[in-house]
């Protein structure tokens, strides 16, 4: 079976990335790509290294264009997906990359984004432990609404959820640290994201529990076993237009020893495709994912900081964003869950 596919905000980053992973997918007709200004475009203006798709134009983003599909792909800004969601009633399988439905908490939505609560959906990370054994993976199967991750977010949920659902790190005093690229903050005109401002410089931002990413990352580690999650997380800006490289840190549980902390994230992650464990001793660099749906995970035991660190890389457009909606796509409709998808980047 083809399944057709429409993807809105195809004209930027995140939508453009879908397009690149969807057009080597071989279940899947790519019919529809809509935008807001851009609509009535060429697709291959706004995206020229889909040569494959430059047969698409870009039309209005409505709901009576997106029905009609297998699957809709909303790439839309944080806050604008919502409104889509009730109109695509019909539609067999939706997946929302914004923010929109990853939120379970009403309070948690009004502190960060604020405005009209819109009802949760499964959340996009497949590899994810959410207690009793069990991963993420089998709340997808089947689903017809499907909340792809914040990159940040699922890259420093994957990095710690392995400690705390085994009980080898504390769920508090939790210290992380990313430097990310500005792909992340979307394709929209912004002065801090010109390159004269950032090239040269790392700047962080969001800095003091601002980061809309916090409290998705605080929900994943509820959910995989922590009662309460204290988190200090600051992400810096660098000049790489992909990436990030997430360093967290955790407070070792008393009376754990060092062979149990390994062991924890090599039983989560020993039989996964797409998150790794390196080999002790080595640690990720951000262009060992370029391109790749992987998320490549370094551990080191800091005895006498009393301490766990993690270092993770991804590709924040790849597996942090369109690799992680397209694997939750391949499980919901019980797809081969690597279709489309790679372990491979790009180098150099």
């Amino acid at each position: 079976m083809t399944y057709s596919v429409a993807v809105s905000g195809a004209s930027g980053y995140a939508g453009g990335e879908i397009l690149r992973l969807l057009a080597n997918h071989p279940d899947v007709e790519i019919r529809t790509v809509t935008a807001h200004s851009n609509a009535g475009q060429p697709l291959v203006q706004h995206q020229p290294h889909l040569r494959s798709l430059s047969h698409l134009t870009l039309q209005d983003t409505t709901p009576e264009i997106l029905a009609g599909h297998d699957v809709v792909f909303l790439a839309l800004p944080h806050g604008q997906s919502g409104q889509y969601t009730d109109a695509l009633g019909d539609v067999p399988l939706v997946i929302d990359a914004g923010a929109d439905h990853r939120l379970t908490d009403p309070a948690a939505w009004e502190a960060f984004y604020g405005g009209h609560f819109n009802d949760p959906w499964a959340y996009g990370v497949p590899e994810l432990l959410i207690g009793g054994g069990r991963k993420q993976r089998d709340n997808l199967v089947g689903a017809r609404r499907i909340a792809a991750p914040g990159c940040n977010a699922s890259t420093v949920s994957l990095s710690l959820a392995p400690g705390i659902a085994a009980g080898v790190i504390e769920p508090e005093d939790i210290v992380t640290v990313l430097a990310v690229g500005p792909s992340g903050a979307g394709k929209s005109l912004k002065t801090n994201l010109l390159a004269s401002e950032i090239l040269g410089s790392a700047n962080p931002y969001a800095v003091g529990g601002t980061h809309r990413h916090i409290p998705e990352i605080q929900q994943a580690l509820k959910n995989a076993g922590a009662p309460t999650v204290t988190l200090s997380f600051t992400p810096v800006l660098v000049p790489m237009s992909r990436g990030i490289l997430a360093t967290s840190t955790a407070k070792i549980a008393p009376g754990v020893t060092d062979a149990q902390i390994r062991d924890a994230w090599q039983r989560a992650y020993g039989n996964e495709t797409f998150v790794q464990l390196l080999p002790e001793g080595q640690f990720p660099r951000t262009a060992d994912v370029v391109g790749a749906n992987t998320a490549l995970i370094g551990l080191v035991i800091d005895r006498a900081a009393g301490r766990v660190v993690i270092v993770t890389a991804v590709d924040n457009l790849a597996k942090g964003t369109a690799g992680a909606a397209i694997q939750s796509m391949n499980i919901a409709l019980r797809l081969n869950e690597s279709t489309g998808l790679t372990v491979n980047g790009v180098a150099p």
